[in-house]
C-alpha cells in the first residue's frame, strides 16, 4: 500500500512542480522568463541580494504578486478538494462536494456579511473564516434536515436539497451585496471567485487549516473505506460511526470556510478532483485523501493561471473557469449515475 502511495504521490508532486514552474513563468506583466527565474533564484539565502541586479518593481511583481498567488492557489485547491473527498466519503455520494451541497454558498453568506458591512477585522484575520465556518455548519445541518426521511438521510434527495439551499442563499448574498454600494464591485468579484489582490498574509491564514486538516482526514481514510459497506456494517467492524461523521464533516466544512473566505465561491473543485482520482487510483480513501490535496493544488493552479492569462490583461473570474469545467463534469456524473441505476433496475 505504501509503495503505491509513494508512486502516485511522487507522480503528483512532479506534476505539481511542473505546474508551478509554468504558472510562475507566465503573466500579464510581460517579464522575460530569465528575469523571472533570476529573481526567484536570488531569493535563496546564499544568493546575492536581487535588489542590486533587478528593478524593485520587477521583484515585487514576481515575489509579492505572482509567487504568493501561485502558493495561495495551491492551498485553496488543496482545501476544497480535501473537503470534497470528506463529504463524498461520509455521504457515500460521488456528487457531493462543498458547492453542490450548498456549504460553500453557506460559508459565503457569513463571509459576505462581514465584508459588505465592514466587520471583517473584528478579531483580526480570523474573523471572516470563523463566521464563514459557522454559517457553513448551519447550512450543512439545514441540507441534512431537508433530505432526512424517517430518521435517516435520504442520499437521493441530498443533492437536490443542496441545490435548493444554494439557490436561496446565493440570492440572499446577492441581495446583501446590492444593498451596499461602497464595496459592490469588490464583493461581486469575490462572489465569482478570485485570487487577485491576495498576498502572503492570506497564505499565512489558510496554511494552519491545511496543516491541521490534512492529517485528520488521512487518519479517517480507512474508516471512510468501511463506510462504503454501510454505516451498520462499519459499526460492526469497530468504527465509531457518529464520531467519524462529525469529525470529517466539521473538518471538511472548516477547510471550505477558510477557502471561501479567501477566494470566494469557487465551485466544483471538490467534485472533480476526488472523482478523477477515484477513476485513476481506485476507491481507497487512504489514497484519495492525500492525493486530493495534491490534485486540488494542481487543478486550481492551472485554473487560476488560465483565469489570469487567457484574456490578459483582463482577468476572468476563477469561479467562472472552474464552473466551465465542473458543470459539464457534474452533468456527466448525473447521466452516468442515471444509466447505472437504470441498468440495475432491469
Amino acid at each position: 500500500m505504501r509503495t503505491r502511495l509513494y508512486i502516485y504521490g511522487g507522480a503528483a508532486m512532479l506534476l505539481l512542480a511542473v505546474s508551478v514552474v509554468v504558472s510562475l513563468s507566465i503573466g500579464s506583466s510581460g517579464l522575460p522568463l530569465l528575469r523571472v527565474w533570476g529573481i526567484l533564484i536570488h531569493q535563496l539565502p546564499w544568493m546575492e541580494d536581487p535588489s542590486s541586479l533587478y528593478d524593485a518593481s520587477d521583484i515585487a511583481i514576481v515575489t509579492q504578486l505572482r509567487l504568493s498567488r501561485v502558493v495561495l492557489a495551491m492551498l485553496v485547491g488543496a482545501c476544497l478538494a480535501l473537503a470534497g473527498s470528506g463529504f463524498q466519503g461520509v455521504l457515500r455520494n460521488p456528487l457531493a462536494d462543498p458547492f453542490t451541497l450548498g456549504v460553500a454558498t453557506g460559508c459565503s453568506v457569513g463571509a459576505a456579511f462581514m465584508i459588505v458591512f465592514g466587520y471583517q477585522s473584528v478579531i483580526g484575520l480570523w474573523t471572516v473564516p470563523l463566521v464563514a465556518f459557522i454559517t457553513g455548519i448551519v447550512t450543512l445541518f439545514i441540507v441534512f434536515a431537508l433530505s432526512r426521511a424517517r430518521g435517516a438521510i435520504n442520499v437521493e434527495t441530498l443533492i437536490l436539497s443542496g441545490v435548493i439551499v444554494q439557490a436561496f442563499l446565493g440570492a440572499f448574498v446577492t441581495f446583501m451585496v446590492s444593498m451596499s454600494q461602497g464595496v459592490i464591485n469588490e464583493a461581486l468579484f469575490w462572489l465569482m471567485g478570485s485570487l487577485s489582490a491576495r498576498s502572503w498574509e492570506h497564505v499565512r491564514l489558510i496554511l494552519p487549516f491545511l496543516i491541521v486538516g490534512l492529517p485528520v482526514m488521512i487518519r479517517y481514510g480507512q474508516h471512510l473505506n468501511l463506510f462504503v459497506l454501510g454505516e451498520r456494517h462499519a459499526a460492526h467492524l469497530g468504527v465509531n460511526v457518529e464520531r467519524t461523521k462529525l469529525i470529517v464533516l466539521i473538518v471538511s466544512t472548516f477547510l471550505t470556510a477558510v477557502a471561501v473566505s479567501i477566494a470566494g465561491v469557487v465551485g466544483f473543485v471538490g467534485l472533480v478532483v476526488p472523482h478523477l482520482l477515484r477513476l485513476l487510483v481506485g476507491p481507497d480513501y487512504r489514497f484519495i485523501i492525500p492525493l486530493s490535496a495534491l490534485g486540488g493544488a494542481i487543478y486550481l493552479l492551472w485554473a487560476d493561471t488560465l483565469a489570469r492569462t487567457a484574456l490578459s490583461p483582463k482577468e476572468i473570474s476563477l469561479g467562472v473557469v472552474t464552473a466551465l469545467i465542473g458543470a459539464p463534469f457534474f452533468a456527466y456524473l448525473l447521466y452516468r449515475r442515471k444509466v447505472l441505476q437504470g441498468g440495475s433496475q432491469t
